[in-house]
């Protein structure tokens, strides 16, 4: 007959504690985080006589339950006051609590100094989650891109201060979005809004609204605007499509 490959040595025969260790981290976990957890674990029973088998913890983070019932109506908006447009938009909701932009500068950017681009991000975000103001992230390529020529290899904890991303394709090739399991689960996890703005989708970036504003900190490849009253952003989870406002 077929062969099968089953978990039954380890729910049905118990060769491996498996589910009192899981019950056991998620009781301890929920205890500390007090919040439900997902966790990611890895078992290695392929050992040599007389070793013990091995259970390893890799990820642990909250879950997060989003309620996304309601429908933000983002209404008729005055196309002047339009910062970012996008028909492909993650989260749902209204943000309104931020008055800072870090831009990657589009008159200067280079895909061969993606890395420079990466660092200089960490730099804001080390300064402004220090300050506890969340921030709003404009980059160009894919976030977190383990290829640089793709996009800007940022790792999570360089970004972590992020209220919400705008990520927009180059001027000659649209790049697919950074929906990756980790950061697809950060962006949940943490509540932030993702934007995607790519040619072809109807999407629209005021880059000479953004270059006109005086800098707050100009770096060689990126700047941070800094504003007395919070950009507006309009997320609509249901029908993905959202606009991030200039201040009034």
């Amino acid at each position: 007959g077929l062969r099968l490959i089953t978990f039954a040595p380890i729910l049905k025969h118990h060769m491996f504690p498996r589910a009192g260790i899981l019950e056991r981290i998620l009781e301890v976990a929920h205890s500390a985080m007090s919040a439900p957890v997902e966790i990611e674990f890895s078992v290695n029973l392929s050992l040599p006589p007389g070793h013990p088998r091995e259970f390893r913890l890799l990820q642990l983070r909250p879950m997060v339950i989003r309620r996304e019932r309601d429908q933000l109506d983002i209404g008729q908006v005055d196309p002047d006051r339009i910062i970012c447009r996008s028909n492909q938009v993650l989260g749902n909701g209204l943000i309104d609590n931020i008055r800072d932009i870090v831009v990657v500068d589009a008159g200067v950017f280079e895909r061969s100094r993606t890395v420079e681009v990466a660092r200089e991000i960490a730099l804001y975000n080390l300064d402004l989650a220090e300050q506890g103001r969340p921030y709003l992230l404009i980059g160009i390529g894919r976030l977190g891109s383990a290829d640089p020529w793709l996009g800007i290899p940022v790792e999570w904890d360089e970004i972590a201060g992020v209220g919400a991303i705008v990520e927009t394709g180059f001027e000659d090739m649209q790049v697919t979005p950074s929906q990756g399991t980790h950061f697809f689960q950060n962006l949940n996890a943490f509540q932030v809004g993702y934007f995607t703005v790519n040619t072809g989708n109807d999407g629209f970036i005021d880059w000479d609204w953004l270059a006109s504003v005086k800098p707050f900190i100009k770096r060689e490849l990126t700047y941070q605007l800094r504003f007395d009253r919070p950009v507006e952003i309009r997320m609509n989870g249901h029908r993905n499509e959202g606009v991030v406002l200039k201040p009034e």
